[in-house]
């Protein structure tokens, strides 16, 4: 994903709000590209309930970040993933994050098991 001019902060670095829209997109793209997640008219939805990052080193603009997507768990209506992102052409992480979706119903936002397909892709990235 590319960064861009706006993302800066005053402090001449990618702002830490900005890393939660990375995981948001990251997690979101995936799902919607695997075709389990239709934002307009899926009946059942993932509601992030919980996000946290640890920061090692800043993005700024024009820097590309790349970004490494695993779950490391998968309850019945709960799912938790980890999120790397990497700065242009390094190897080492400069966030590392977690985003835990629950699955709803959309119309009471009750609770209710992951969808079978849904289950399936985030399966394919468990580690």
């Amino acid at each position: 994903m590319p960064t861009r001019w706006g993302d800066n902060d005053a402090y001449g670095h990618v702002n830490n709000v900005v890393y939660y829209a990375f995981f948001d997109t990251a997690v979101n793209r995936h799902l919607i590209e695997h075709g389990v997640l239709d934002i307009a008219s899926n009946r059942i939805v993932g509601l992030v309930i919980e996000t946290k990052c640890t920061f090692f080193s800043s993005a700024a603009f024009p820097d590309t970040v790349h970004v490494g997507l695993k779950v490391i768990h998968l309850g019945n209506s709960s799912v938790r993933y980890e999120i790397a992102l990497f700065r242009n052409d390094s190897d080492e992480a400069c966030a590392v994050g977690q985003f835990v979706h629950v699955y709803v119903e959309r119309a009471t936002n009750r609770p209710v098991p992951v969808p079978d397909a849904v289950r399936a892709v985030l399966e394919s990235i468990a580690a």
